[in-house]
């Protein structure tokens, strides 16, 4: 195998930065406030895509409008820790001639903050997949198929790197070779729904990912 035939499709939160906790607070509000009859709420929304939220939660358009309003807020002002091990894994990747990609459900607007943020980190993809180029969030494939097309690869020659139940849904039905990290969930929680599974990306390297078998 040629590793430079093949893409990486990454998601973003919980894999590539340490933002899932701080968002599991803003939605964890969110769903105490509007929907206290979702107790798990901030866990049953990970992974979708604002419209999606927004048309299945919070169809009142006061309601809605407020709660953008909010986020907006939110994002402003929160920081974009990248998870350690994250970069060196990235710079083999290119080493490797393996091409990049982002597939998250967040919009451009915060994507455009945390590249100015930090260009190193922007510099290692190829694609970014937003909510505005997808008409189906995670758990459906319609990302990371958009993802490996924007990458010139075909799916079946792509790596997926996920952290959530929806992502990894999303990973498996895509036909791509689906690494779960679990830093969000626990591996007991993710046991059995990817190809491999590993508690981050520090210490990765392509040719650990280059031998797992589908």
């Amino acid at each position: 195998m040629i590793a430079a035939d093949y893409g990486a499709l990454f998601d973003l939160d919980g894999v590539l930065v340490d933002t899932e906790g701080t968002y599991s607070l803003f939605w964890g509000e969110m769903g105490r406030v509007y929907h206290p009859e979702i107790p798990d709420f901030a866990m049953r929304i990970k992974g979708s895509t604002l419209p999606r939220i927004l048309g299945n939660y919070f169809q009142d358009p006061e309601i809605s409008s407020l709660v953008c309003r909010k986020l907006d807020k939110f994002e402003a002002e929160m920081e974009f820790p990248v998870f350690d091990g994250v970069m060196e894994f990235l710079r083999d990747l290119k080493a490797n001639g393996i091409p990049c990609a982002i597939v998250t459900s967040s919009g451009a607007d915060k994507m455009e903050r945390l590249f100015n943020g930090n260009p190193e980190f922007a510099s290692y993809f190829d694609a970014v997949i937003t909510s505005a180029d997808v008409k189906k969030s995670k758990p459906d494939p319609e990302g990371y198929l958009t993802g490996a097309k924007r990458l010139g690869r075909d799916i079946e020659r792509c790596f997926v790197f996920e952290d959530s139940l929806n992502g990894l849904v999303a990973g498996m039905a895509s036909g791509a070779t689906v690494i779960g990290l679990y830093t969000t969930l626990s591996a007991d929680e993710l046991e059995g729904r990817a190809h491999a599974l590993v508690p981050s990306l520090k210490g990765l390297t392509v040719a650990e990912i280059m031998s797992v078998r589908r």
